[in-house]
């Protein structure tokens, strides 16, 4: 008999319910047993530099993302042993798969394998995605089997797991100078029918189901959301109207003086979307996110260090709990909830992805466990495929697997602070930017010389005309200029007609960053709900 798989979302639910109806359980459970003995391991310390280890991170998360997809669909294994070998498993994820597509990307930039290989995996997974794999309204099934693309048993149709699969279909179709695979790209994200996902409702809906029809469970509060609306609302096709940016509840939880957007949910939420979407210097109506994850993982490190008297392997050097795998199995866990308290059954274990997906936020406190797990935890955690997905020294307990979506959050975040470069690739994408501009958002300070996906674009296009402006005008690229963190893509208004590398019909216009404050962008009604 074939177990249906639980997602991540459904985990939550359960261990909320658990926290609804009995709120100080949980922590009190975390607070009145006794302290298990613990002895620091003696291996030696990490020597090499934050780089190295950076790279050898990337390097054995790439040898998973390429040794553990099918070489003839592209489709990624949800899960695999930790050592790699011979593991007869075949359920794809299609997160995973998004990953895999970016973790392509850059193991190509980075020269992880030839170039030659790296195009034609990624030409097969999106033949595969546009031609071959069975969607509805343009959305995937949670798991398929990674060879035929069958349904994996009775799973969801998942809004969520398409949305990451598309973040890594728009990095490739951005990064790689290929025809077809552009062409399969925007097949792929134009044909998904956004509004359907609504169900009539105000907010998105978390799946659907060919049996029973769309899931109760709705994107309605802050968590992994914003990449799911920012792609719907960007679509040049099928667009999710820029009112459902604003449907979604901005919960608040306050601890130890640390005050942030959050539901109560693990640090993956705060993680997600930012792995593609450059939210540094950007602020909508309601906050800059980009800070409020850096808010958000203080807050779990001090939560994780409360935790010492009970379990006394949370230290400075060794912290961090999200959804992950555990001794009993799998699990959405972490902390803190809106009490204070801990989500789910917490229990001393590390998950190595909980600071590894943070790198950008609190770099020097994130990378400080990830040298000490690569140091004295050695070859007990580290392995062919990067750090195993979880371990509990407390009970000598450490998982035989490692998880694609785990791998990936820490490939990405690695790269995105040591280079930026999946951020500045991926917004590049107009579709990607128009999102964004729709739903609201503006350099929060323009003054600033620092990355903001939005500084110094004055309008949205229509047939290159200058909606802001009192004279028509034709916009031309210009080489990119050395911007001081990253280059971008700078444009001026010309008159002597369309340059020829810029032939979308819809597409944003950056000028130079404004020169006094209250500068930024001004978008026509008509435009900013086209």
């Amino acid at each position: 008999m074939i177990n249906i798989p639980l997602n991540r979302r459904e985990v939550i639910r359960i261990c909320g319910m658990g926290l609804v109806a009995s709120p100080l359980a949980t922590i009190a459970s975390c607070q009145k047993r006794p302290s298990p003995s613990f002895v620091e391991p003696q291996g030696p310390p990490f020597e090499g530099t934050d780089e190295q280890l950076l790279d050898e991170i990337q390097r054995a998360s790439f040898d998973f993302f390429w040794n553990e997809a099918s070489p003839k669909t592209g489709q990624v294994k949800d899960r695999s042993l930790a050592n790699g070998g011979n593991d007869p498993r075949m359920m794809s994820s299609i997160a995973a798969t998004g990953f895999g597509l970016t973790s392509l990307s850059i193991g190509d930039r980075r020269g992880y394998r030839k170039s030659a290989e790296i195009l034609e995996r990624v030409r097969n997974t999106l033949r595969f995605l546009a031609n071959d794999l069975r969607n509805e309204h343009g959305f995937f099934f949670h798991f398929i089997h990674m060879e035929t693309g069958e349904r994996w048993a009775k799973c969801e149709l998942s809004s969520i797991d398409s949305s990451i699969l598309l973040c890594g279909v728009l990095t490739a179709r951005q990064y790689f100078a290929d025809q077809e695979i552009q062409d399969l790209a925007t097949k792929i994200y134009q044909r998904v029918d956004w509004p359907w996902m609504l169900n009539g409702g105000p907010t998105l809906s978390m799946g659907w189901h060919p049996e029973s029809g769309f899931l109760k469970a709705r994107w309605e509060h802050y968590c992994e959301l914003m990449m799911i609306y920012l792609l719907g609302i960007g679509s040049p096709t099928h667009p999710l109207p820029p009112g459902t940016w604003n449907a979604w509840t901005r919960p608040k939880i306050k601890y130890q003086g640390i005050e942030y957007i959050s539901g109560d949910d693990p640090i993956f939420t705060h993680q997600y979307s930012h792995a593609w979407f450059d939210f540094r210097n950007e602020r909508d109506a309601y906050a800059n996110y980009f800070e409020n994850s850096v808010q958000a993982t203080k807050a779990h490190k001090l939560f994780c260090l409360s935790l010492r008297n009970r379990f006394p392997d949370y230290s400075e050097n060794l912290w961090g709990i999200s959804a992950s795998d555990y001794v009993k199995g799998y699990t959405a866990w972490g902390g803190p909830n809106a009490q204070g308290g801990p989500i789910g059954p917490v229990d001393g274990s590390i998950v190595p992805c909980a600071t590894g997906g943070s790198l950008p936020f609190l770099f020097e406190d994130c990378i400080r466990v990830l040298r000490h797990i690569r140091g004295p935890y050695g070859e007990k955690v580290c392995t062919k495929y990067s750090f195993r997905d979880a371990f509990n020294p407390l009970m000598n307990w450490y998982d035989t697997d490692v998880l694609g979506i785990d791998l990936g959050i820490t490939m990405l975040m690695a790269e995105n602070h040591r280079t930026g470069f999946v951020w500045e690739q991926f917004m590049k994408d107009e579709d990607v930017k128009r999102g964004m501009v729709r739903a609201g958002f503006h350099p929060e300070n323009p003054q600033v010389s620092s990355p903001s996906a939005t500084q110094g674009y004055r309008a949205i296009c229509k047939e290159h005309s200058l909606s802001n402006h009192n004279r028509k005008g034709r916009v031309s690229r210009l080489e990119e200029d050395n911007h001081p963190i990253r280059a971008r893509p700078r444009w001026r208004v010309c008159e002597s007609g369309r340059d020829s590398r810029c032939d979308s019909p819809l597409l944003l216009c950056p000028f130079a960053p404004p020169q006094k404050a209250g500068g930024g962008f001004s978008l026509s009604g008509d435009l900013r709900n086209e």
